[in-house]
């Protein structure tokens, strides 16, 4: 995989160099957003950087009217992840990532018990497939059984851009989940979250010691004692939703540690169904959305759902 990057150097560029400094290779490139690592490894490529022309080092000052070009070079594929024909329903694909419909059962990382069902494996598949190496990172989390969209980055480089935006909260997420019973039109969850005492995977609301959580819902439908709801996150603690839906009474069916119910689901009735964000080369606006499931559309009679 290689990616080129090519900028022009101008004036305004220059003055955001700190009062009385010059400005560098390396300060341009962090200003981008490129990490530490990622301006290591460039150095280490040939060609990496090279300025009007001529091999540079990061150390190097840059004027206005120079011409920077960068070039990130990825000829390894991920270590120890196999390459598994896995579905890999791909929403939406270019030169920096890609959005991946996730479907259920299958967990984002190869663990113990877990070494040939993940995404990790299709992702190693489609790209072996095209002969292209791929380093696996996977942006945004989702559980096992949490069927929707997430992100993953094709190289460093947006790599470091995306995890950024995923910690200033850039990346904007609407879920959809059904829930037990008939909910309030609207409302907002706010409760800390904190592990279980005795468990290493299961979480509660800890008013004492856990962490604060916020979780804002809307109704979109409510047939047969279930509704089914639209959520969006002001914070991304672990089971957020299950663990605030459960708190208020409308725990997800199917959701082996919280309600166990399986009726009518075998798996948490959840699925992440908007993403939306500036895309972190071109900054151009995405919003991807993905279908209902048919496992959470049988629930309810009505085929055409409003779900905005």
């Amino acid at each position: 995989m290689i990616r080129e990057f090519t900028y022009h150097i101008t004036e305004q560029d220059i003055q955001k160099a700190p009062s009385g400094a010059l400005l560098t290779i390396q300060g341009f490139l962090k200003s981008l957003g490129y990490s530490h690592s990622v301006i290591v490894s460039l150095k280490r490529t040939p060609q990496g950087i090279v300025k009007n022309g001529v091999w540079a080092r990061t150390g190097d000052v840059l004027h206005a009217s120079d011409t920077l070009q960068i070039r990130i070079e990825e000829t390894l594929s991920s270590a120890n992840i196999v390459p598994i024909p896995l579905p890999f329903p791909v929403v939406y694909e270019d030169a920096d990532l890609l959005v991946i419909n996730k479907p259920s059962g299958m967990p984002i990382h190869p663990s113990q018990g877990n070494y040939d069902n993940t995404l990790a494996n299709a992702a190693a598949y489609y790209y072996q497939q095209k002969k292209e190496p791929f380093i696996y990172r996977c942006i945004n989390r989702l559980d096992r059984d949490t069927t929707g969209l997430l992100i993953l980055a094709k190289h460093s480089y947006s790599a470091s851009l995306l995890s950024q935006m995923v910690a200033n909260r850039d990346i904007h997420r609407e879920y959809l989940a059904v829930v037990k019973g008939k909910t309030e039109l609207s409302g907002v969850v706010e409760a800390p979250i904190g592990r279980k005492e005795g468990s290493t995977i299961e979480r509660q609301v800890d008013f004492e010691h856990g962490d604060y959580a916020r979780t804002i819902y809307r109704r979109l439908y409510c047939e047969g004692g279930y509704s089914l709801l639209s959520l969006s996150l002001d914070t991304g603690r672990t089971h957020q939703i299950r663990v605030h839906m459960n708190y208020i009474g409308h725990p997800l069916p199917g959701d082996f540690l919280y309600c166990p119910d399986y009726t009518k689901i075998r798996r948490q009735a959840l699925h992440s169904y908007r993403l939306s964000f500036l895309h972190p080369i071109t900054k151009e606006a995405l919003s991807f959305t993905a279908p209902l499931p048919d496992d959470m559309r049988a629930f309810f009679t009505l085929q055409n759902i409003p779900l905005r």
